[in-house]
């Protein structure tokens, strides 16, 4: 197995901090924009996404004049976020409540035909109910049900949240992105947009330029949320090979001691070598002896050879016992005093094997390895997944991600495709890296300047000046590196290509010539001028942490020489 990275934080505990409101740090700066028409929230899981988004809509409602709040989630299992919570305790002048009958993934309406889901939602648009949960599918139906039936000036005055928002997409064919798109350009409602992802989207952007500028970004960063946490204090991103079927290579990094969700590979990919649940049961296999299941959970039991019996929740068969296996990792155990028993819930299981669940808006805190099977295209899965191990819990000092992919050989089908899965892996652990680090921010060093030449403010963002460096000449240039960098950097790390490999070209002409490309395709209304700015911030924040390993291993002393130097290989 090689690590390619990992990451050690502060425990400063400040992110699970509260102001006098009831508000951790992300939530306070999101509040702090809640006058926004329209809002972008990026922030890592577990900062408190939901809760961000329940302040914000009471103020809407009681402060700003809004009727309704319509929040969509992609399934059913993260409506429960969402739920009736007291605020009030904590210092907040309401309490976020949903009456049972409007929050559709927790009604009893969650597995209802489309028809009946259609019709609540049809209902609630017609009483003086304020509050509204339901799927992204529901929204889709039920907008266009009401939009027929009484025009589009329905939903006027409205507050529309969408969770996961990485799930919409300015393709033709994406009707949420399409609905989304005309209540924007309307003017009339208010939107919140909310991911855990830093990445508009893999393959088509989510909003179209044009729409996109028309939110106010609000980032908190995976390094202020980790650095902030209590107990969690490193996290750890490896990359591991096999020959021949994945189940060679599980018994090297499957450490069966650590709380772990697996994820098998995708049906249908280079990876997946047989029927499902035939994979799940030689997986088990390969844990240990089957030796029964628990009744009220549905979790196997599986016998180590240590005589450890391990509780496993498999999450891949989709049989009607999953619902209660489902259940049961969503239910906390908690104490006498109503709160949770941490050693009773770790207890709780050990092993989660899933296929397409367990990923987004999934919560078990006590996760120790998200180990990953086969290559993800999606950059934004990945971050998901990543997501499931970065909880803070008592106990847990160390979490980490591991993407177990075939290794190239001339006894791989397809050779080609293994090395590009096996690169491409290799970027994506590279580009979180990027994004786990500090937000980086960058300034011209002129001769006698009396700033710092390295400074770091209480956020976490780190200040350096760089001699010689492009400052953006523009608003909109200084907006796209403040706000679009973990975006391009995405795009980058899976756009390097020939060029960057051909030994006839220098690689910092390579390079040069990929993030012009990459910017100017983005953006293409930019000036050369804006472009050059954007692509020397951009390549500064690539090159920044190679930059601060070797100023690690040579000190200090020479440190401001090398950042006061030029960007000319930039």
């Amino acid at each position: 197995m090689v690590q390619m990275v990992n990451v050690a934080y502060g425990q400063s505990g400040t992110s699970k901090a509260t102001n006098a409101i009831g508000q951790r740090p992300m939530q306070a700066r999101a509040y702090a924009a809640r006058a926004a028409q329209f809002l972008l929230l990026k922030a890592p899981p577990a900062a408190g996404k939901s809760r961000a988004l329940m302040f914000i809509a009471l103020d809407k409602l009681r402060h700003q004049g809004l009727a309704k709040v319509i929040v969509c989630v992609p399934e059913t299992s993260i409506g429960g976020s969402f739920r009736s919570t007291d605020l009030t305790s904590y210092g907040f002048e309401a309490d976020w409540q949903v009456e049972d009958r409007w929050n559709l993934c927790l009604s009893g309406t969650e597995d209802a035909p489309t028809s009946q889901k259609v019709q609540a939602f049809i209902d609630f648009m017609a009483s003086d109910a304020r509050v509204l949960v339901c799927t992204h599918a529901t929204f889709r139906f039920g907008f266009d049900a009401v939009e027929a039936a009484r025009g589009i000036a329905a939903f006027d005055d409205i507050f529309l949240a969408i969770d996961e928002f990485h799930h919409v997409s300015a393709d033709d064919n994406n009707r949420l992105g399409q609905i989304l798109r005309r209540v924007v350009t309307r003017e009339r409602a208010h939107v919140m947009a909310m991911t855990g992802s830093y990445f508009r989207g893999d393959a088509v952007p989510v909003l179209r330029p044009e729409d996109e500028a028309r939110f106010v970004p609000i980032t908190y960063s995976y390094y202020e949320q980790l650095d902030g946490y209590e107990y969690l204090k490193s996290l750890g991103i490896n990359y591991s090979f096999y020959k021949g079927r994945y189940l060679n290579g599980l018994p090297e990094i499957l450490d069966t001691k650590l709380k772990t969700i697996i994820h098998i590979p995708h049906r249908g990919s280079a990876e997946a070598y047989s029927d499902k649940n035939d994979e799940v049961g030689r997986i088990i296999d390969l844990i240990g002896r089957h030796v029964g299941a628990e009744a009220e959970t549905g979790f196997d039991l599986v016998e180590t050879a240590d005589g450890r019996v391990l509780k496993i929740a498999d999450l891949v068969n989709d049989a009607p016992g999953r619902e209660l296996v489902k259940s049961a990792l969503m239910r906390e155990i908690r104490g006498p005093d109503g709160k949770r028993d941490d050693a009773g819930d770790r207890a709780k299981v050990d092993i989660i094997i899933a296929l397409g669940m367990a990923k987004e808006g999934f919560d078990w805190v006590w996760c120790e390895h998200a180990l990953t099977i086969g290559y993800r295209a999606s950059l934004t899965e990945i971050v998901q997944i990543i997501g499931r191990a970065t909880r803070d819990a008592p106990g847990k000092t160390q979490t980490r991600f591991t993407n177990l992919v075939a290794e190239p050989g001339v006894e791989t089908g397809v050779v080609t495709d293994a090395v590009n899965d096996m690169l491409k892996a290799i970027s994506g652990s590279l580009l979180m890296e990027q994004v786990l680090a500090p937000n980086f921010r960058f300034y011209r060093r002129e001769d006698g300047d009396i700033r710092e030449p390295i400074s770091i403010d209480g956020q976490g963002h780190v200040t350096i000046g760089i001699r010689g460096l492009m400052e953006p000449p523009t608003t909109r240039a200084r907006e796209i590196c403040e706000n679009d960098m973990n975006d391009l950097m995405a795009t980058a790390c899976q756009a390097m290509d020939a060029r960057v490999l051909n030994p006839e070209t220098a690689p910092e002409v390579a390079t040069q010539m990929v993030l012009t490309e990459i910017i100017e395709r983005r953006y293409e209304n930019l000036s050369p001028e804006e472009t050059e700015a954007v692509r020397q911030d951009l390549a500064a924040r690539m090159n920044i942490l190679t930059l601060a390993r070797r100023e690690e291993e040579r000190g200090f002393s020479e440190q401001q020489a090398a950042f006061g130097g030029t960007v000319d290989t930039l």
